[in-house]
């Protein structure tokens, strides 16, 4: 492991964006990457760009968020031009369904609210009975309505990840795989970074390593408040084209296979399935759409997302460790593109980004109950 201008502390889809939007300035990068050990919160994602929420009583996030699904058309373009791989980018918007009255109530107050925040530039429809079933046929009669928003978009996860790995790679970026991280140590110029194969040394570094930003800000005398978040997914086996448009619960990929997902469990570290889950998750996609009755499941996953106390990302360059940036988000597929294209170059140097501002730790309480994380 050769000394270089930065090494990302994590292969997961932030970490390998940010790697990438490093590498197009041409910095020299090695990533860490634990692998499979990991707690990979890449890999229980549903593959979605979704504006929809985001951002309700944070207005910040709210525009973070659109910017990077606006970029994201470039960010598609370039990985294919690097690679030839399709990520099969598709922003046709989305819905969420909503299964009771309660429930649309409660999600159009959310829109509203995130619309006056934003001087009404935010477009929706509330679509309910023949408009909601005529927009999104096939839509089942226990969906009393939806909130539909041309922002929203989806594409497929895992060859993103894939994309990611290989245009970093042509682009010179060392990949290290089975590389925990161990200790973490300020040198005169730059840090050395212990792992279970060896030491590194990196004239600067980026913590991107999901739930394991924890310990490794520790090690820099840094607490972060980021939680875990069990979510569950499951697939079928592929179909006829029959759902054009993404939704929070059911989601057709480009293969023709169904995901079924939107759980969120506090359980700690426990990243298995449950039975009891999986099958509210399959009676709720049931529910949205009946021909999915008798189709067959063929996999099913747990993973453990990140969630800071309020939702929205952190972005910090550590105060006691110059050099050291922390970046933490949920929201990995949808920030890919403003990970990549905007906050690289803030941690490069290159470009001030005036949004990360707003994502600094300095926003938490250090006794802020965690108990309360939304």
């Amino acid at each position: 492991m050769q000394k270089c201008d930065f090494t990302v502390v994590g292969g997961g889809l932030v970490g390998m964006a940010i790697a990438y939007g490093l590498s197009r300035q041409g910095l020299s990068v090695q990533v860490l990457d634990e692998g499979d050990t990991a707690f990979r919160a890449s890999r229980g994602n549903f593959g979605l760009l979704w504006v929809q929420g985001k951002g309700y009583k944070m207005a910040p996030y709210t525009g973070w968020t659109r910017a990077s699904v606006a970029l994201w058309p470039e960010l598609a373009a370039m990985l294919l031009a690097d690679t030839g791989i399709e990520v099969h980018l598709k922003q046709p918007g989305g819905f969420q369904l909503c299964l009771s009255d309660a429930e649309l109530a409660e999600e159009v107050h959310m829109l509203r609210s995130i619309q006056t925040a934003q001087g009404g530039e935010y477009p929706f429809d509330v679509l309910e009975g023949a408009e909601l079933r005529k927009r999104l046929p096939g839509v089942g009669s226990g969906v009393v309505g939806a909130c539909y928003s041309p922002m929203d978009g989806h594409v497929n996860p895992l060859k993103l990840l894939h994309a990611l790995h290989a245009a970093c790679k042509r682009r010179g970026v060392q990949i290290l795989n089975g590389r925990k991280v161990t200790g973490i140590s300020p040198l005169a110029s730059g840090y050395r970074i212990e792992t279970n194969e060896g030491p590194a040394t990196s004239a600067r570094l980026v913590l991107a390593a999901g739930l394991g930003n924890k310990p490794l800000a520790a090690m820099l005398g840094h607490q972060v408040p980021i939680e875990s978040s069990r979510g569950q997914i499951l697939i079928t086996e592929r179909m006829q084209a029959f759902l054009h448009h993404p939704t929070t619960y059911v989601r057709q990929t480009d293969e023709g296979t169904v995901q079924l997902g939107d759980s969120a469990e506090r359980v700690g570290l426990d990243d298995r399935t449950s039975a009891s889950v999986m099958a509210l998750i399959a009676a709720r996609a049931v529910t949205c759409f009946p021909l999915l009755e008798n189709v067959r499941l063929v996999r099913a996953w747990g993973a453990l997302r990140v969630l800071s106390p309020d939702g929205a990302p952190i972005y910090e360059e550590l105060d006691n460790a110059p050099g050291c940036y922390l970046v933490s988000c949920h929201s990995g597929v949808t920030l890919a593109a403003a990970h990549a294209l905007k906050l690289a170059r803030w941690i490069a140097g290159t470009e001030p980004v005036a949004q990360v501002s707003a994502f600094t730790l300095s926003r938490f309480s250090p006794a802020q109950d965690l108990a309360h994380v939304s």
